[in-house]
């Protein structure tokens, strides 16, 4: 994603809008797909919405299948959230501003990463942590040599804390079906009221904050009860021991890979402003070079955030269902910050670790250069939930003010080797306009069934529709993908 910061929602307005395409009704010029010689294959035409990684998994395995495929996307480059910072870094360096990790478990990122020639490495477990003022070893407060300052705490791990005030939700959901009444009325309830139902000290909230929220974007109040539990039920999610991974050289190289596999069918800085879809196909404007052009194809794949997908007009509407998870999915704060520092004081001997989990503002602090040469370095924050919106306030000055006083806490010689940071603050970015989805309160079961359900001929891709991850969005734009060849 882009450092480019464009005012689109005085262009997005509805009336703007509305506006807009009547004033240009006149002059709109119309761009068809390549039409293939024989009137059958006229089927095998399809448009995508956005290159992301959805995008472009399903660009390139329809592609693959003989396919024409256009691809229009508001940037001037591949990956959506998936964006690699090199620029403003000395000495090759450079950070991850979105997303990063691949984990073991990730099929999808590992096929493609395999099938292109890049290399995952493990990257280190987090092994310090910096709560209340406390400087504690991950080793040791697994060892039971040091525990957590918050009340009501099980000795011997960081995450997972709030389990045990919800077993007895765990143990129906086991026994019963998941859409059974007395599980779904946990659907109208958040983490926060469910734990103090249960009895949680505020201590057990506070904690689940800094953790699993921070992880989900969040706020505790906002986030679903019976998402959690039904996580607690398969065993868990995100911990302190989750086997993460990182592309050698760069996450931005996997859909740099797919984009190069798909040359010429890209079509960038191209806004989709309306789609328009019945029976026989779909067409969709576009903005291009200050003029909107249209282009109709048989199939139409949208793969861009439900939460950007507000602002494009749509005629008609989807499915009543189909419109209120394109309208109310939750999306959280999220804001990356890259310290550069002319010295990697954190791996020194006295150091609370190179990845920290903290209750300061930046929640996450971790070494970004891990695999990359010194001796300079790059420290990595990630911010969620209600601090990133609170320094989503403040000017970028403010902002890397905040970030060195917060990070001198936990490594007080850090200020004297400071040279330069780069922020992304994706809740400013007018292509995402948030960070990964997360079920709000009242978000049933099937909402994500429902975002990624085929509409005629309009097909949906993203994180949004299966898992918040890279590995989910490449699923979900190779399910799209297996939807269209197999309707032919």
């Amino acid at each position: 994603m882009s450092r480019l910061l464009l005012n689109r929602r005085q262009f997005l307005g509805k009336t703007g809008s509305t506006l807009l395409f009547s004033a240009i009704g006149s002059v709109l010029s119309t761009t068809a797909l390549p039409t293939p010689a024989r009137a059958q294959e006229s089927e095998r035409n399809v448009l995508i919405v956005g290159a992301g990684l959805a995008g472009l998994a399903a660009a390139y395995e329809l592609n693959k299948a003989g396919f024409g495929v256009t691809v229009l996307e508001a940037r001037s480059r591949p990956g959506g959230r998936v964006t690699t910072y090199r620029d403003p870094f000395a000495d090759g360096l450079y950070a991850e501003m979105g997303a990063e990790y691949v984990d073991a478990s990730d099929e999808y990122d590992h096929k493609y990463c395999k099938e292109f020639g890049l290399k995952v490495l493990t990257a280190k477990l987090y092994d310090g942590i910096f709560v209340r003022g406390q400087r504690i070893a991950m080793a040791a407060l697994k060892s039971g040599k040091a525990a957590l300052p918050y009340q009501g705490t099980v000795p011997g791990r960081l995450f997972g804390q709030e389990a045990q005030y919800t077993k007895q939700w765990v143990a129906k959901i086991r026994k019963k079906k998941p859409l059974h009444p007395e599980i779904l009325k946990l659907d109208n309830l958040s983490v926060v009221e469910l734990l103090l139902e249960g009895g949680a000290p505020q201590d057990i909230i506070s904690l689940y904050t800094y953790l699993n929220a921070t992880e989900a974007t969040a706020r505790p109040h906002e986030m679903s009860a019976l998402r959690m539990v039904r996580a607690h039920a398969r065993g868990g999610s995100f911990n302190e021991d989750v086997d993460e991974g990182r592309i050698l050289g760069g996450a931005d190289q996997l859909p740099k890979a797919f984009a190069r596999r798909l040359s010429g069918k890209i079509l960038y800085n191209r806004p989709v402003r309306r789609i328009a879809h019945d029976r026989t196909g779909a067409q969709v404007w576009f903005e291009e070079g200050g003029t909107i052009q249209t282009m109709r194809a048989s199939k139409l794949v949208v793969a861009i955030p439900f939460k950007v997908l507000r602002d494009v007009e749509m005629t008609p509407h989807f499915s009543r269902e189909k419109m209120d998870v394109i309208h109310t999915l939750g999306y959280g704060h999220v804001m990356k910050i890259a310290m550069q520092y002319k010295k990697r004081f954190w791996n020194e001997p006295g150091s609370i670790g190179q990845r920290v989990f903290t209750d300061t503002q930046l929640r996450r602090i971790y070494d970004m250069s891990i695999d990359q040469p010194g001796p300079r370095g790059i420290l990595m924050s990630f911010t969620a939930g209600a601090d990133a919106e609170a320094l989503g306030r403040l000017s970028h000055d403010e902002r890397v003010r905040v970030a060195l006083n917060e990070t001198a806490r936990v490594w007080p010689e850090a200020p004297k080797h400071f040279e330069g940071a780069a922020i992304k603050y994706w809740n400013e970015d007018p292509w995402i306009r948030g960070s990964y989805f997360f079920m709000n309160v009242g978000q049933r079961l099937d909402f994500r069934k429902v975002a990624g359900k085929a509409e005629g001929r309009v097909h949906f891709a993203g994180e949004h529709t299966e898992t918040s991850s890279m590995d989910g969005a490449i699923k979900s734009g190779v399910r799209v993908a297996n939807e269209i060849k197999k309707a032919g």
